[in-house]
């Protein structure tokens, strides 16, 4: 075997290394992280809000994400109406991305986009 084909087998045996990893990973999660996202995409809008006033929230009826609770250490994910977010004083608002702050935050609160045409 040539020095180069030496070398494109490591390159190849690396890569599929990295790659089983990355499956690896992925299957620990159970899919939460893929859920994470789905919920950001049906978000317009992300709020990092105290624990108590998210946990108002769901006692006045808004169902929590199941996602939140599959994260480590545990977090309440909520959709609300902006209207609804507006009355919480403490209410910061984040991009809507997987980021630090979001990843952070021991409480979420997320305002979907309205219903219309393309949003069914």
């Amino acid at each position: 075997m040539t020095p180069a084909q030496e070398r494109r087998l490591r390159e190849m045996r690396s890569r599929v290394l990295v790659r089983s990893y990355e499956y690896r990973q992925r299957r620990h999660a159970r899919g939460a992280w893929y859920r994470l996202r789905q919920a950001l995409a049906l978000a317009k809008e992300a709020y990092l809000v105290p624990r108590s006033e998210a946990e108002k929230l769901v006692a006045e009826g808004h169902r929590p994400e199941p996602v939140g609770g599959e994260l480590e250490p545990s977090r309440i994910i909520v959709f609300v109406p902006a209207a609804r977010v507006a009355r919480i004083a403490a209410a910061r608002p984040v991009a809507v991305r997987l980021s630090a702050e979001v990843l952070g935050a021991e409480a979420l609160a997320l305002v979907p986009f309205p219903p219309g045409p393309g949003n069914a």
